[in-house]
């Protein structure tokens, strides 16, 4: 008779569950659908057994779940899982896919698949009329030209194996989402305890980026030593929270002008006096030395003059710019690998090479660079000093009074579009990973972003700025609908200039004297009279619309303390139109 010892068989569902705790996910931000029925079996299993598992959230759009991985993970450099729903789900996490596949921030977004048994052959057959019209050709496809890594789980029997693997890719520099699709038999299916290999981290862990050739150091220290009129253009360098502290030394030391061209991230203190502002301009032309410092556009060749004598170091965790079929801006020089650690070999081979003579020029250099910095200080506030009149407020002033009423740790995830500059200007921020931008080209992630940022960072008051045509993009009914259910109270300031601004100004562009603005006719203007603050009111969310520009700083307040009061706000604020 055999005694042997019955081994124990388990759900792929939770040997799945099993992997990602193992991974150390923290949160799903789920928008789930019936090809998630074995998963949501498994989750109340686990917590009828008091299991450990990640905590899900669930979000009413999936622009919503993605965009607040992606806000987590900027907040603290751990990618978090994504579920959505098929075909259809994927479709609408493709926006947030993109925009995290610019900004190179991790995510691991799991999506089902369409049952692909017919009559009942495997648990977990189609039984519903959506089994048969959600399976496409090819469901990775959607979102194949965003991800790192895409795959389809064949059996359950590797489902630890395909996690571990999505995960060393969505870690390893430069970091990125992942896409996982899952059968829904596959998930149903049964398997022995002994059959399912886990997949430790110090074996199997991601590649994080390093520092660069000392000949290549030694090189660009040398060239700026020479330098007479360095410039340096950088917009994410500051992922790395430790990385403003050291650019801004590095400026310091060798009297380099810094500019954020589109910065994502806090990438040097706005009150360092080798901070030059956001728009490149003439610099480019002028630089005899110029360091391109993990930044994918610059700047806009069209309207910016070069020099060909200019010598140009690129430093980047991604210097060829893997995810752009074309990128033509020119380096002598490319070094790849991490910023923080580049930066670090950088300053030491300029202090061990600094001349008297170089550091009386830098030091000059950093005076003439304070005296501008001063000046356009002084041209912010002129332009803020304008409050404008009924109805237009002037966005100058209005992000003036926001920086005046936020504290200098609190954070903003600027989507303002057109009043980009009016927000990076007007709201100064100083401690590294206070500000968020737009990496991307898919509108609608300030408010899921902001989300997931008050979830990473929920001591912080985390305030969300767009436009009126972002604020649409951003699934508000959503958004306010997750800040509720989950606590997360954010405040968001829209700037409601009454449509598409970034479709007037580029048909100005192309065509300066055309029809168009002959007509004034751009196809730009969105419903007029709208009151989101009614829509935040639907939601349990304080709102307020504010018209009068004399009414903007007791507005704020007023939103502010809701926010530290536990409840999210909206500040409907109608700015100077299109």
């Amino acid at each position: 008779m055999d005694q042997s010892p019955q081994v124990k068989l388990n759900s792929t569902a939770n040997y799945f569950l099993e992997g990602l705790d193992e991974l150390g996910i923290e949160y799903l931000f789920c928008n789930l659908g019936t090809d998630h029925a074995p998963l949501v079996e498994e989750l109340a299993r686990w917590r009828k057994h008091g299991r450990r598992l990640p905590k899900t959230i669930l979000c009413p759009h999936e622009n919503v779940a993605i965009h607040m991985a992606a806000g987590y993970a900027m907040a603290t450099g751990r990618g978090q899982g994504v579920m959505v729903h098929v075909d259809v789900g994927t479709a609408n996490s493709a926006v947030g896919i993109h925009n995290l596949a610019r900004a190179r921030t991790p995510a691991l977004v799991m999506a089902g698949r369409a049952p692909f048994t017919f009559r009942g052959e495997l648990t977990g057959s189609r039984d519903t009329y959506v089994h048969f019209v959600q399976e496409p050709f090819d469901q990775a496809g959607i979102v194949r030209p965003y991800v790192k890594w895409e795959y389809s789980l064949p059996s359950g029997v590797v489902a630890k194996e395909a996690l571990r693997r999505a995960h060393t890719m969505m870690q390893s520099d430069p970091k990125g989402p992942v896409y996982l699709m899952l059968p829904r038999e596959m998930l149903a299916e049964t398997w022995a305890e002994n059959a399912v290999r886990s997949y430790p981290p110090e074996r199997f862990g991601a590649a994080a980026a390093g520092g660069a050739d000392p000949e290549s150091i030694a090189l660009l220290a040398d060239r700026l030593i020479a330098a007479k009129n360095p410039l340096l253009v950088t917009a994410y360098a500051g992922r790395d929270t430790s990385t403003p502290a050291l650019l801004d030394a590095l400026a310091r030391l060798a009297g380099i002008r810094v500019v954020e061209f589109n910065p994502l991230h806090l990438n040097i203190p706005a009150d360092s006096p080798c901070c030059a502002g956001f728009v490149p301009g003439r610099h480019v032309a002028e630089a005899d030395l110029g360091i391109l410092l993990d930044v994918d556009v610059p700047w806009i060749p069209r309207d910016t003059p070069e020099n060909a004598a200019t010598f140009w170091a690129q430093i980047d965790v991604d210097v060829i710019k893997q995810g752009f079929p074309m990128w033509d801006f020119a380096a002598n020089l490319r070094i790849q690998g991490a910023s923080r650690r580049i930066l670090e070999q950088l300053i030491e081979a300029v202090k061990a090479k600094a001349t008297p003579a170089f550091r009386a020029a830098a030091t000059k250099r950093v005076e003439a660079l304070a005296a501008e910095h001063a000046a356009r200080k002084a041209g912010l506030a002129k332009l803020a000093a304008d409050k404008g009149t009924k109805g237009k407020i002037n966005p100058q002033y209005l992000c003036a009074e926001v920086s005046r009423a936020i504290g200098p740790d609190d954070i903003v995830v600027n989507e303002a579009i057109r009043n980009t500059l009016a927000v990076f200007n007007q709201i100064p921020r100083n401690a590294p990973g206070t500000i968020v931008g737009l990496a991307g080209g898919g509108l609608g992630f300030s408010g899921g972003t902001a989300l997931g940022v008050k979830l990473a960072r929920p001591d912080r008051t985390v305030v969300q700025i767009c436009g009126d045509g972002s604020f649409y993009f951003c699934n508000p009914a959503s958004v306010y609908a997750v800040a509720k259910q989950y606590k997360l109270p954010i405040l968001t300031v829209v700037l409601d200039n009454s449509g598409w601004s970034a479709v007037k100004e580029a048909t100005l562009r192309v065509y300066p004297d055309g029809e168009a603005k002959a007509t004034n006719q751009y196809e730009a203007l969105l419903a007029p009279d709208m009151n989101f603050a009614k829509l935040a009111e639907a939601a349990g969310a304080h709102g307020e619309l504010v018209e009068d520009p004399e009414a903007v700083p007791a507005a704020i307040q007023r939103c502010l303390a809701a926010v530290r009061g536990g409840q999210a706000a909206v500040l409907h604020a109608r700015v100077t139109p299109l």
